[in-house]
């Protein structure tokens, strides 16, 4: 069976084991709400994002699950302040997201792009034993 999984930057930049596709991993997965991806990957492919990886959560870690790494996309959105005033807090500019495919090792840095920030990557992987 074949997830979708997100994995935030700053989870793997703090301690984080680095991967890549092929990669068998081990990982804490917690059932992701779409909504809170919406606004960095729009509703359509925020949908298909079925798990979250965690390992900075509550007490209870969920019980590792291992995987096979089959695809690695970083994601790259524009923040900025909203409009009206009303918070100082950045949030992500729907519609800004750009995907790179990830060839080599995801470790949590991604090369800089203009005028966007990387917020994490999309992850493939298929269940394994």
């Amino acid at each position: 069976m074949t997830v979708t999984i997100w994995v935030d930057d700053w989870q793997m930049q703090c301690c984080g084991d680095s991967f890549g596709p092929g990669d068998v991993v081990s990982w804490g997965l917690e059932e992701a709400d779409p909504a809170d991806y919406a606004d960095v990957l729009g509703e359509e492919r925020a949908g298909g994002i079925g798990f979250r990886e965690e390992h900075h959560g509550p007490e209870e870690h969920p019980a590792p699950s291992r995987l096979r790494v089959l695809t690695v996309t970083e994601v790259h959105c524009r923040y900025e302040l909203p409009a009206d005033g009303t918070t100082n807090v950045y949030h992500p500019v729907p519609g800004t997201a750009e995907l790179v495919p990830v060839d080599g090792e995801a470790d949590g840095w991604a090369k800089a792009r203009p005028g966007v920030g990387f917020v994490g990557y999309l992850v493939t992987a298929e269940r394994c034993g």
